[in-house]
């Protein structure tokens, strides 16, 4: 499987890759599957199961299957005309398929929501339906979301999402340590790795141009949310805490907190997971519920460390990417699967490793950061309150990102010896979220969603 530096770092809406941005695609991909039969189709169902079917509606999954339907992308969509398109399908009871073909489409009965059944590959499986006019069905097909956007088909495997192809790349790795013994025998850094895999799929001035524009919108995604107040939609009430936050930054003058770079990175963090929360556009990376703790991180990268520019930025998220690939192929980045250790987990440890690598870390100190912040993520929870992608998902966004640098900072201190591996914490990732019970995975049915009480 060959993975790209652009499949763990999409643009996306919010508030979540598995429930939001997976099944847009998925309805896209059936959409394509119909082809020419598009115009045979007069009803389409889409039932959701799992996870997707027990908090769909706080992830906005059945908003994601109809902005599918109508041939919307997730890296294209208007978030700001999201609103709009949903009044009118509910107050019509129509859709245009592919943007094209009309269909009768009632929203309450053809998104079935059935958090009580699980398909068998993943708890994120959904079923697409078609019929004609004469009630014979079209097309019917199955699909997996797997974490990060990530869809995986019909009778697959969970760790095989169709992005995998046959292409030949340089260095193909699946563990850390084939990363490290990569770069040992070549002499490269690991972004250099990730880097050359990259140009035996894209031009490399197409490479850079791609990164900075993940970059950019990262960017944009912050200066959104500090200048959006109000609260977060979905009942909870959660005040946008971004924007005050980033006035009492920006007009307190000069100090001599030594802490005051934290405050900053919990702001970026903040208001990049309170866009995501409100359905804005956000990077995927890897999942939207962790979309906050990369771009914070390498917002502090940017405005604090002397020095820093692009030639950093695409050092530090090909590095980023090249440990979220291991993370992927070892183990999962759902949360639905794995708890919030593979979502926040996954991208602390991603997040440890780009600031390493910028700080001029060797390939054994990225890996000792991407370990630290890893196994200190270990048994965590996804217990969204209410089904949201709010609580905890926000603050907890804030803290690993302090917890990354931390982490990059320890490693740094060493000589990246060091007696746990980040292959050994990854695998025991995996193992403790198949051990982890299923109302701890995504499903708001334990933890803080039944313990904190909804106003």
């Amino acid at each position: 499987m060959a993975l790209s530096v652009f499949d763990l770092f999409s643009i996306g809406i919010g508030p979540s890759s598995s429930h939001t941005v997976g099944p847009m695609r998925a309805a896209g991909m059936f959409l394509d599957e119909l082809g020419d039969r598009l115009s045979r189709v007069a009803r389409v169902r889409a039932d959701l199961y799992g996870s997707l079917g027990a908090t769909g509606r706080g992830h906005s999954t059945d908003t994601a299957i109809i902005l599918g339907l109508l041939g919307e992308h997730p890296d294209a969509v208007d978030p700001r005309a999201v609103a709009g398109v949903l009044r009118s399908v509910r107050r019509d009871h129509s859709l245009a398929l592919a943007g094209r073909h009309p269909i009768a489409f009632d929203p309450d009965a053809d998104v079935v929501l059935d958090g009580s059944l699980e398909l068998p590959v993943h708890p994120n499986g959904m079923r697409l339906s078609a019929w004609d006019a004469d009630g014979v069905l079209v097309e019917e097909s199955v699909y997996y979301s797997v974490g990060g956007g990530f869809i995986v088909t019909g009778d697959a495997e969970a760790s095989d999402p169709v992005v995998a192809d046959d292409l030949a790349i340089p260095y193909p790795y699946r563990t850390s340590a084939d990363l490290l013994e990569i770069c040992h025998a070549t002499g490269l850094s690991i972004a250099k790795v990730a880097l050359e895999n990259e140009l035996a799929r894209y031009p490399r001035d197409e490479v850079r141009a791609r990164l900075l524009q993940i970059w950019a919108v990262m960017q944009e995604c912050v200066r959104n949310g500090a200048d959006t107040e109000g609260r977060l939609p979905g009942g909870l009430g959660v005040l946008r805490r971004a924007p005050q936050l980033h006035t009492k930054l920006t007009t307190e003058g000069d100090t001599v907190d030594p802490l005051r770079g934290m405050d900053w990175i919990m702001f970026y963090a903040l208001a990049v997971n309170e866009e995501n929360a409100a359905g804005g556009r956000v990077v995927t990376a890897p999942t939207n519920g962790a979309a906050g703790i990369v771009p914070a991180v390498l917002h502090y990268y940017w405005n604090f460390v002397p020095g820093a520019n692009e030639k950093g930025v695409i050092r530090f998220l090909l590095t980023a990417a090249a440990i979220g690939m291991i993370v992927k192929n070892m183990a999962s980045i759902s949360g639905a699967e794995v708890g919030c250790q593979g979502e926040v987990g996954s991208a602390c440890s991603m997040a440890a490793a780009g600031f390493t690598a910028v700080l001029g870390g060797t390939p054994e100190q990225v890996e000792n950061a991407a370990e630290i912040a890893m196994e200190h993520n270990l048994g965590l929870t996804c217990d969204p309150v209410g089904g949201l992608v709010q609580i905890p998902c926000i603050e907890r966004n804030a803290i690993a990102s302090v917890k990354a640098v931390a982490a990059a900072r320890t490693a740094l201190r060493g000589d990246g010896s060091h007696i746990v591996s980040l292959d050994s914490v990854i695998r025991t990732m995996r193992e403790t979220g198949q051990d982890m019970k299923a109302k701890y995975k995504e499903t708001a049915l334990g933890g803080l969603a039944v313990n904190v009480i909804e106003c």
